[in-house]
This record gives C-alpha cells, sequence and structure tokens, in this order.
C-alpha cells in the first residue's frame, strides 16, 4: 500500500491550501485516514482524521479553521485548511490505517508534504 500526498507550499498567513493523500495498492478496506505534522524540533502531531464512515477529529489549534474529507470511492483524504498562521508551518504527513487484501490491519504513512506559511 502507498500514501502519496500532495497540496504542500508556499503561502501567506491567513491563506488557504488544500492537501490531498491517495491511497493505493493492495487494499481491501481503509478504516481511518488522517493527517499528521511535524515542525522542526517537535514531534508530530495528530492535525486531523477521519473514518470511513465519516467521524472526524480535529486537533484543538485547527477546529473551525481545516476541514477534513473522505472519498472512500477513490481511496483519498483531503485537508482544506484555511486561515493559515505561521505556527501551522511543518511537513504533513497522511496516515491510514487499512486492512490489505490478506485481511490484515496496518498503518501506512505517505510521504510528507511541506506546508510553509510566511508572516
Amino acid at each position: 500500500v502507498q500514501l502519496q500526498a500532495s497540496g504542500g507550499g508556499l503561502v501567506q498567513a491567513g491563506g488557504s491550501l488544500r492537501l490531498s493523500c491517495a491511497a493505493s495498492g493492495s487494499i481491501r478496506r481503509i478504516n481511518v485516514m488522517g493527517w499528521y505534522r511535524q515542525a522542526p524540533g517537535k514531534q508530530r502531531e495528530l492535525v486531523s482524521s477521519i473514518t470511513s464512515e465519516g467521524v472526524t477529529n480535529d486537533a484543538d489549534s485547527v477546529k473551525g479553521r481545516f476541514t477534513i474529507s473522505i472519498d472512500n470511492a477513490k481511496n483519498a483524504v483531503y485537508l482544506q485548511m484555511n486561515s493559515l498562521k505561521p505556527e501551522d508551518a511543518a511537513v504533513y504527513y497522511c496516515k491510514a490505517d487499512a486492512i490489505n487484501i490478506w485481511g490484515i490491519m496496518l498503518v501506512y504513512w505517505g510521504q510528507g508534504t511541506l506546508v510553509t506559511v510566511s508572516s
């Protein structure tokens, strides 16, 4: 299973970005997809996650600004980030809790995508 993330970039404070992540490969079912981020010198932290049923879990720091969505047919997850702040700058990683075709549930990570927010 591979996760391909895209959509990072440089944006001014107050601006918006949309991250996308698509899973491919030997997938039977994805249970949860989410976005994590890691800023320099900090631990990786949950930004937002969503189940295949659409139940979301957002970090307090992004509530009201970021919206996560999932497309089960495409095995894809999106993160709409609005009102970006300099403290949102980080490498954003996509994660999937998926059951592969052999019936084994594993955690998969995508490559990071860099989000830079200028003040």
